[in-house]
């Protein structure tokens, strides 16, 4: 995954689209409090903003995740700028603990994550994610497996409603997929324009509502790239390869993943949540490994607002590692 001021789609200002912004980036550094000789790990490292600031604010190293691949080719120049406190990996959240200790950098002082879609992902068409711009309906950030279209195409139609509405709390999913199903039969999806037409037409759109097409395209993005339980994982490793007195950021713009976040978090400082099936469960009785850093979510500016509405959403949670 990668993001990089991104996350929420459909509130572009009049001069364009907003390329690049990190999102929260004071917050998120106050957060992670860097220190000279520290180790730090960027799990979305998207256009770099994040890792870029942490290494600007001491002399550290950071370890930078990213599954796209376009992300990681992007990444050179900072590479070349930073020397050797810079690691770029091609990788997901999953795989975090593995290429920490392949890299030296299992004992952690600080991990971040910026969940969701990037900006970049979001303004160049080709990829698919975007229902506001027409391009081929594709969806996958590290262009292998089943495509948005793959499921659209040829999934049950109680299939494709269970996807909408787990994923995209879609509260109308089975008349989409209804709709979905009959269209296909006379011609096959395939770019986002068509999807995001056919939703204008099951669900209508007033005046100062956001676009009809928004929880299908989140479903099938979070479906088709397994994010709910990337997230899931990758907080689980986090937890792994974080020494005690580490920081761990979480940005999320989706309540699924903020609701992940939450459990997880409230879960090792000892707190009781609500069980999901996506959120790694903490020992019973287990002794807290965290100590929350952010009781009340941490939430954009107005004027962070304004000058990137796809902030808009963002919402911080930190915590400090004890054990």
């Amino acid at each position: 995954m990668m993001t990089d001021g991104g996350g929420i789609e459909g509130s572009l200002p009049p001069s364009g689209p907003v390329r690049h912004t990190p999102v929260l980036l004071p917050e998120i550094i106050t957060a992670l409090q860097p220190q000279a000789d520290g180790l730090y790990i960027d799990c979305t490292f998207g256009a770099g903003g994040y890792t870029r600031a942490i290494l600007e604010a001491a002399d550290c190293r950071v370890l930078a995740l990213d599954r796209d691949p376009s992300a990681i080719a992007a990444g050179q120049n900072l590479i070349q700028h930073f020397s050797d406190r810079l690691t770029l990996v091609e990788s997901r959240f999953a795989e975090l603990a593995d290429v920490a200790q392949a890299h030296g950098f299992s004992a952690a002082d600080g991990v971040v994550f910026d969940l969701g879609v990037s900006s970049m992902q979001l303004d160049e068409a080709e990829r698919g994610f975007s229902f506001m711009r027409d391009g081929p309906l594709d969806m996958r950030m590290s262009a292998q497996g089943v495509s948005a279209a793959d499921v659209v195409n040829t999934f049950k139609q109680d299939a494709i409603a269970d996807i909408l509405y787990q994923f995209g709390e879609e509260r109308r999913s089975r008349a989409i997929a209804r709709t979905i199903v009959a269209a296909r039969a006379e011609k096959p999806f395939e770019r986002t324009s068509e999807l995001a037409a056919l939703c204008l037409r099951v669900l209508g759109q007033k005046p100062g509502d956001k676009n009809p097409a928004t929880r299908t395209f989140q479903a099938l993005r979070l479906y088709v790239n397994n994010e709910l339980d990337e997230v899931s994982r990758g907080l689980a490793a986090a937890e792994a390869v974080l020494r005690p007195g580490g920081r761990l950021a979480v940005v999320a713009f989706h309540s699924l993943e903020d609701r992940i976040a939450k459990q997880f978090l409230n879960d090792r400082a000892g707190r009781v949540a609500a069980p999901s099936r996506h959120a790694p469960v903490a020992a019973e009785h287990a002794a807290p490994t965290f100590k929350l850093l952010t009781r009340k979510l941490v939430e954009p500016s107005e004027a962070e607002i304004a000058a990137n509405p796809r902030s808009r959403s963002a919402k911080l949670r930190a915590a400090e590692k004890l054990l």
